[in-house]
């Protein structure tokens, strides 16, 4: 039996098991359905000597809390989260030195901004931008009380991964002073007059957990690291010793800042392809491929996980076929690359040609430009790569292709194209990729398709944005006042950079705030371009010609369940349909009256926006579509404004993964269905039981297992969404390990003529992938 309780401050107490009561009671004070009494004898057999510290005793409540966690009992996981919570508020008023009392846990704001900055912890900016008396009014908008929104995995993430603490690793910031943080940063370049309400309005976005900031932003905003804001990035590599040792250096200073990275290498011409006229010289891609491999490797994520690389080839790419057995575990190994993920880009007359069981062709990029002679307008020389069909099954890729297939003297390889989707799907099965990259769909849809071309997508598959090489001009050895220097001259390409944050469904939509909501996650994200630090200059130069922004959504299986609506329906389908056309309508909204407020974006002229196809393209203006929230007046009237004030932003939406900041918020990822109705978190001593949020008996019929999921009715909700996105979904297929090949084929056939313009990964049962962190939003 307990007899004494040791405090931190050297003070011993008896024990009090009444005070323990009055402790449960608080705790459990939302949920009169849980029983008390079960409780606390858990409680009291994990405390069995006769003196115990005072965090034994919050350690024995959390983990007894968390055994009672069931799909019966869900509750449980929020009466965890309290304890944690208790945890959390004892240590950082133990390690700032102030009174912590239950219904006033925060310390003094100011005083926490001023010792972190002091300490090197937080940025300077903090305290040059706000006044002390700005700081305090800051810190007295402060809520404690949205604390109690967190469920204790929730909670724990946010602790573990996203507080600011000392160098010591001792906890110093609060869950309320992150959100706090984070508004104050991302708002301190705002106009002095109006800072301190646009900070206060972001936090009352964040502190509802109605939106989350993507994993850089949330861990990386006000803090003096070395880690920057936006999520992933692009990069196209040239078809030059150069370009691909220039663009391997780019990729591991961006990794090691905690970027995502995906890069395109359909323009590196194929293994046995000449090298200035010598025959059968090139090694291809693969040996650049296992470079990169080894820089994800050896160049870390700030220290915390190997660096995250998806490439990407075409699929009429000589090496196309090496490349799709990257990742399997049999083979030549001198041939693998087992750290990096890989993705197909795939027009559209490829995949007519798998329908129809007709023969595919494969070139090398290099030997096409060199013998088919086709040049852009300032006379570059072009490949296949280059060009995309405007239209479905009309356009100038298709017509490209059979010029190159009509040219006898174009060496090629040639083979069945099924064969090579056969190889697609087993390496699926096996790795869960490659991933699917829709050229054309991309391609058409593309707002800003007169200033470039989308050959790619990112390590998520949610970007697509204008993309080109970086080209080294030359090189120059000069001497000034007796001191030797070597310029390099390069010429900047569309070096795509990713910044994004995502709506919480679930909690948004029946709130009904997006009209208030939606305004300020897009002046966010557009505060990231002008704030953030980008160590490759072409990205930084990338990310302010565009200004592309990334608005997602996360908590769509939450949100289905709690509206009483079957994933597996017409209702579903429709619904999705309505909803992402509403928060497009917002976020076109909001785009536009930052141009009015701050400038369009730079290269604004001349794209779908200016002239006003973007509208007509998805039938918004054209009375074929009426939407149910948005009317053809109402869209009709955005698009003149548009015309008028132009776009702040040249991409405005992107669906991202939101792993680990959707467990933060308590909902289901992104616009995935749940795995489970109870999943297990495993830490190192302990299983955490996670039911799926909101769990009832009303919303369990609802809450349809992924792998029991018709995924034709996934593909046809993405479809209805992405008519909305102007960019793309980061959608995962969910396979049994037996499925047929047929169907298997068939998933893939209907997601590409739904007019998807991307798929994830293929996620089997039997297998485990990664979660990319970067694009947690």
């Amino acid at each position: 039996m307990v007899h004494t309780v040791h405090k931190p401050n050297n003070r011993s107490l008896a024990f009090d098991a009444d005070r323990i009561k009055r402790y449960g009671e608080r705790m459990m004070a939302p949920y009169p359905q849980l029983d008390r009494e079960r409780w606390y004898r858990s409680l009291l057999s994990k405390l069995r000597s006769s003196s115990v510290q005072a965090a034994d005793i919050t350690q024995a409540s959390m983990m007894t809390a968390l055994e009672l966690v069931t799909k019966e009992e869900p509750d449980w996981k929020f009466v965890a989260a309290h304890s944690l919570l208790t945890k959390l508020y004892k240590e950082a008023a133990l390690h700032r030195n102030y009174k912590s009392y239950p219904d006033k846990p925060y310390g003094d704001f100011y005083k926490l901004i001023s010792r972190l900055c002091d300490l090197g912890i937080y940025r300077q900016e903090l305290l040059e931008a706000y006044t002390p008396e700005q700081i305090r009014e800051l810190g007295q908008s402060i809520q404690a009380e949205h604390d109690l929104i967190f469920d204790y995995i929730g909670l724990l993430t946010l602790a573990e991964r996203y507080l600011a603490t000392d160098f010591e690793g001792r906890t110093m910031e609060l869950p309320q002073e992150r959100y706090m943080i984070i508004a104050m940063y991302l708002m301190h370049k705002e106009p002095a007059e109006r800072r301190v309400e646009l900070a206060k309005e972001a936090y009352w976005a964040m502190a509802n957990l109605y939106m989350t900031a993507a994993t850089p932003t949330m861990a990386n905003a006000g803090k003096k690291v070395a880690g920057q804001l936006s999520s992933c990035f692009i990069d196209t590599v040239d078809d030059s010793l150069e370009g691909i040792f220039e663009s391997n250096t780019d990729v591991a200073r961006l990794s090691k800042m905690g970027g995502g990275i995906g890069v395109y290498l359909g323009k590196i011409r194929a293994r046995g392809s000449d090298i200035r006229g010598h025959k059968n010289t090139s090694s291809g891609v693969i040996p650049w491929i296992r470079q990169l491999n080894n820089t994800a490797v050896s160049v870390d994520q700030l220290g915390t996980r190997k660096g995250a690389i998806a490439v990407y080839l075409d699929v009429f790419h000589k090496d196309i076929l090496s490349f799709l057995d990257l990742k399997l575990n049999n083979g030549d190994e001198r041939m693998r690359a087992h750290d990096i993920f890989h993705g197909v880009s795939l027009p559209d007359l490829f995949m007519e040609a798998v329908e129809n069981r007709e023969d595919w062709h494969l070139f090398c990029p290099h030997e096409v430009k060199k013998i088919m002679g086709w040049k852009d307008n300032h006379g570059r020389p072009l490949g296949l790569e280059d060009f995309y069909d405007e239209q479905r099954g009309q356009g100038q890729f298709r017509d490209k292709y059979a010029e190159a297939v009509a040219n006898s003297n174009l060496p090629r390889i040639t083979l069945p194209a099924i064969d090579i989707m056969k190889r697609i799907l087993k390496s699926q099965l096996e790795t869960g990729t490659p991933y699917m990259f829709y050229k054309d769909a991309a391609n058409r849809a593309n707002p800003n398709k007169a200033h470039g071309m989308i050959y790619s997508s990112n390590l998520c598959t949610e970007i697509m944005q204008n993309m080109s090489p970086t080209l080294v001009e030359q090189e120059e050895l000069t001497t000034q006042d007796g001191q030797s220097r070597i310029i390099i001259s390069k010429i900047p390409g569309d070096f795509v950079v990713c910044n994004l944050n995502s709506v919480h469904l679930a909690r948004a939509v029946r709130a009904d705030i997006l009209e208030r909501l939606i305004p300020i996650q897009v002046r966010m994200l557009d505060n990231v371009i002008d704030i953030n630090r980008i160590e490759v200059l072409q990205a930084q130069h990338t990310n302010r010609r565009y200004r592309a922004i990334g608005l997602g959504t996360f908590g769509l299986h939450h949100l289905l369940a709690l509206e009483g609506i079957a994933w597996e329906s017409e209702e579903a389908v429709q619904y999705n349909d309505a909803l992402y056309e509403k928060i497009n309508y917002l976020a076109i909204q909001a785009s536009m009256e930052l141009a009015k407020e701050k400038g369009a974006y730079p290269l604004f002229a001349q794209s779908e926006w200016e002239n006003g196809r973007y509208f007509s393209y998805r039938e918004y203006t054209t009375g074929t579509r009426q939407g149910k929230f948005v009317t053809t007046e109402q869209w009709q009237e955005l698009a003149d404004k548009v015309q008028a004030n132009g776009m702040r932003n040249a991409w405005l939406m992107a669906v991202a993964p939101n792993g680990s900041t959707s467990i933060i918020a308590g909902s289901t990822a992104s616009i995935d269905p749940v795995y489970d109705l109870l999943s297990y978190e495993e830490k190192t001593t302990y299983k955490i039981a996670n039911p799926a949020p909101d769990l009832s008996e009303k919303t369990m019929w609802y809450y349809k297992t992924a792998f029991r999921l018709d995924q034709n009715w996934s593909i046809r909700m993405a479809a209805a969404r992405q008519r909305h996105i102007d960019q793309a979904q980061s959608f995962n297929l969910y396979v049994r390990p037996d499925i047929r090949a047929v169907d298997f084929l068939s998933l893939h056939l209907h997601a590409w003529k739904a007019g998807l313009k991307s798929t994830y990964y293929v996620r089997s049962q039997a297998l485990t992938v990664e979660e990319c962190e970067a694009c947690s939003s």
